[in-house]
């Protein structure tokens, strides 16, 4: 079977599989959880019990259909199943009935993100590129491990909080994915086998938004965002790319990365120190809350700024790296 073949047979298996799962939902009714709403959160009510906790079908046929079709090492099989644990310990948070403090899931998150930047570094390496720049660098292990766990822990979280407008998240992700995966054709680090698992993700996030699309019928859920995020950082990794997530993954920075910044300056400085007062967080909810945005607005309003910020990139690539 040739590399093409195989994508070709991946993305759809995964496109069909994610389709018929969250049309059926089996086993959604004592399966999943329901939306609790959020405290403070423009809007959120609308959402209470709507079936949540659904990315954790979403992210069981990706981990089978990339360990079926990818060609890699056993380093993508701990991976895959890192991720699938990832989705697992969100999933049993969005259907217990009170929501897990912070603390655990961070201690969880840190745990796990280290884990996975273990793997990384022991079966992928510790060398990557800087965009713009010739010439592969490297980094010391220790170094390499620490700056991944980092990666891993705030595009978890980034991801995670910008979860909250309808097809939202996904769509960031697909266009995100979508234009990691050309840098690195620009830069010769994309091949048929590394393609692979950036294009099922693709396309099971698309099938996603059949259903997520406003006015949603599921969500995704902890289950769901925290494994993209999960996802999203290692795939700039495997693609040599990490520096890239500073300007590629800045619609999850900017719109969830400042409420985690928010929150955890706010908390170890007991309050005294409380950065953009005026800003709500995530910044989805200043422009529902605020500027008085509804749902669709919103969620085009970031998904433009998201094209934007790709098409510069990707335009600056090709003018630098190329000439």
């Amino acid at each position: 079977m040739s590399e093409l073949t195989r994508i070709i047979l991946a993305c759809v298996t995964g496109a069909i599989s994610t389709f018929i799962a969250l049309f059926f939902l089996p086993f959604g009714k004592t399966l999943l959880g329901h939306d609790r709403g959020r405290k403070y959160v423009e809007g959120s009510e609308v959402n209470i019990g709507k079936p949540t906790g659904v990315g954790i079908y979403f992210t069981m046929i990706f981990v089978f259909v990339c360990a079926e079709f990818g060609i890699h090492n056993r380093g993508m099989y701990l991976i895959l199943n890192i991720m699938l644990l990832m989705s697992l310990i969100g999933f049993l948070d969005d259907r217990s009935k009170n929501a897990w403090g912070e603390l655990s899931k961070g201690i969880l998150d840190i745990v796990v993100a280290f884990i996975g930047s273990l793997i990384v570094m022991r079966f992928f390496g510790t060398d990557f590129l800087l965009s713009f720049l010739p010439g592969t660098y490297y980094l010391h292990p220790v170094v390499y491990i620490l700056l991944a766990t980092i990666l891993f822990i705030v595009s978890i979280n980034a991801t995670n909080a910008t979860d909250g407008v309808d097809g939202l998240s996904a769509t960031v992700t697909i266009l995100t994915a979508a234009t990691l995966m050309t840098a690195a054709w620009i830069h010769g680090t994309l091949t048929l086998s590394t393609a692979l698992y950036g294009a099922v993700m693709i396309v099971i996030l698309i099938a996603y938004l059949f259903f997520n699309h406003y006015p949603s019928k599921v969500l995704m859920g902890d289950a769901g965002s925290r494994a993209i995020g999960f996802f999203l950082a290692f795939y700039f990794m495997y693609l040599k790319l990490p520096i890239a997530y500073l300007v590629l993954g800045l619609p999850f920075l900017i719109d969830g990365g400042l409420s985690i910044l928010k929150i955890t300056i706010g908390r170890l400085t007991h309050k005294k120190i409380i950065i953009l007062p005026k800003l709500i967080t995530p910044v989805h909810d200043h422009l529902k809350k605020k500027l008085g945005f509804s749902v669709p607005k919103t969620m085009l309003v970031i998904s433009l700024f998201t094209l934007i910020i790709d098409i510069v990139y990707i335009l600056a690539e090709l003018i630098v790296v190329t000439r």
